[in-house]
């Protein structure tokens, strides 16, 4: 009796028990912006209470624009499975989109926060373009977030960006097309840019296949702190190969000329209302002597039996490009770093970036340490060819860096430090920091101490 008694109670509790709870799950959410931007949000089951708001890079118009929360597919997933939330928008517009980029970028954090509640700790990163717009969120929106990681970022900024790229179409036009009229700002349209882009870029042809021309592609690239080893795809010429070196300098000169120099140019200008850049006042043969390529310059003329000095008068007489103050002012207003930082920032870079020189990392310490902002802001190096070519071990152990200075509240950044963060995140990956010093930027230009003359 007392035993069938003991099953029924049994029954009845199994009868009348609460149903499992259904085991936690990731969440990815997609979305639209009351801006028309799109939003992408990948909430792991097991969040560790960080939100990372991923900056994407340039979008050119025309082209795809999804909304990214990642640099790659792999990095997002190693993060997701380390407990990371990860967000990230389109931008409501393609090209310099910097006015659109940082209220997008905040409205998909506020979108976050109202899904999701807030997070214990929002850190802000973004790869090229992205790490400009990362650093415009970090140094005018700091209450918003902990701290920020700039990868291959274009930290030096609209203005010495622009500036510093017409260094390098100037001196091609001048030196190897200088009755052509071609111009180099000042675009009606995007057709007309592209369509100087095509004329500049058959001058550069031509002139690669004479030892002359080679020499002035060099000094062009030069003047931008374009390197010689610069393509993943290619071996790494000999330090004494100088004809190799110049090879990849040609193929960057070219890539520079086909897109970012003249389509790209023509888009920014068409929002500055303007040209914002100009060469008034600078002084050519100091700018290429401060160059960390002027030796392979020397190099490349004495073989081509021309005079470097006759070349460097030739550019310093040449008839200037003088930028419309409008359009200056635009650019100063929106497109400017100040280096005023709140929160710790990492920056990183590889040696080896064609499209934004690593010398852009000297132009943003500059302007750090001018607004007093110099312990908050640390770099790190990666001995590599190509623009944001980081392994995901790598992107991941600078995550990891900047938050063990939140932690800690010192900076841990040896190449031996992140190459061993590398090696745990990824240990099949390649580890490639590395100690190194940036040259100057040609062109700076900052709030505090602009370098360069004015308009």
């Amino acid at each position: 009796m007392k035993i069938r008694l003991a099953l029924l109670a049994v029954s009845l509790c199994a009868a009348t028990a609460l149903p499992a709870r259904a085991a936690p799950q990731d969440t990815r959410l997609e979305g639209r912006l009351p801006s028309g931007a799109a939003y992408v949000m990948d909430v792991p089951a097991s969040w560790n209470g960080t939100v990372l708001l991923y900056s994407h890079g340039y979008t050119a118009a025309g082209e795809p624009n999804p909304a990214r929360n990642a640099p790659d597919t792999v990095t997002r997933d190693k993060l997701l499975r380390e407990g990371y939330a990860l967000i990230g928008s389109s931008y409501a517009t393609t090209g310099w989109a910097v006015t659109e980029a940082v209220p997008d970028q905040l409205a998909t954090l506020e979108a976050f926060t109202s899904r999701f509640g807030p997070a214990r700790r929002t850190l802000a990163w973004g790869t090229s373009y992205g790490g400009f717009v990362t650093t415009m969120l970090a140094e005018r929106h700091a209450g918003r977030f902990d701290g920020s990681l700039s990868l291959c970022g274009l930290v030096q900024g609209g203005i010495a960006n622009w500036n510093s790229t017409l260094d390098a179409t100037f001196a091609l036009k001048t030196l190897l097309a200088p009755d052509s009229g071609i111009a180099l700002t000042g675009f009606s349209s995007r057709t007309a840019a592209q369509s100087a882009a095509r004329e500049l870029t058959a001058e550069t042809d031509a002139a690669q296949r004479t030892a002359g021309g080679r020499a002035r592609i060099a000094l062009a690239a030069a003047l931008h702190h374009i390197p010689g080893h610069n393509d993943p795809a290619r071996a790494e010429p000999a330090p004494d190969d100088r004809a190799g070196r110049q090879e990849g300098q040609y193929a960057a000169v070219r890539a520079l000329l086909q897109r970012p120099a003249f389509d790209w140019r023509q888009e920014a200008e068409s929002r500055a209302g303007g040209n914002p850049s100009w060469n008034t006042g600078v002084d050519y043969t100091a700018l290429l002597r401060r160059s960390p390529l002027y030796k392979e310059v020397t190099e490349l003329y004495k073989e081509a039996g021309l005079s470097l000095s006759a070349d460097l008068t030739a550019l310093n007489r040449a008839p200037r490009v003088s930028a419309d103050p409008a359009a200056v002012r635009w650019m100063r207003h929106t497109s400017v770093l100040t280096g005023r930082l709140t929160d710790p920032q990492l920056s990183v870079h590889t040696t080896g970036d064609a499209l934004i020189p690593v010398a852009a990392q000297s132009a943003y310490r500059r302007a750090a340490t001018a607004a007093g902002s110099g312990p908050l802001l640390a770099r790190a190096y990666v001995r590599a060819p190509g623009h944001c070519t980081f392994t995901p071990g790598e992107t991941v152990a600078a995550l990891h860096a900047l938050e063990h200075r939140l932690d800690t509240g010192r900076w841990d950044v040896s190449p031996a430090s992140l190459d061993s963060r590398a090696r745990q995140a990824d240990p099949a990956g390649e580890t490639r920091y590395t100690a190194y010093r940036p040259a100057a930027h040609p062109r700076p230009y900052d709030l505090a101490h602009p370098g360069d003359a004015r308009p």
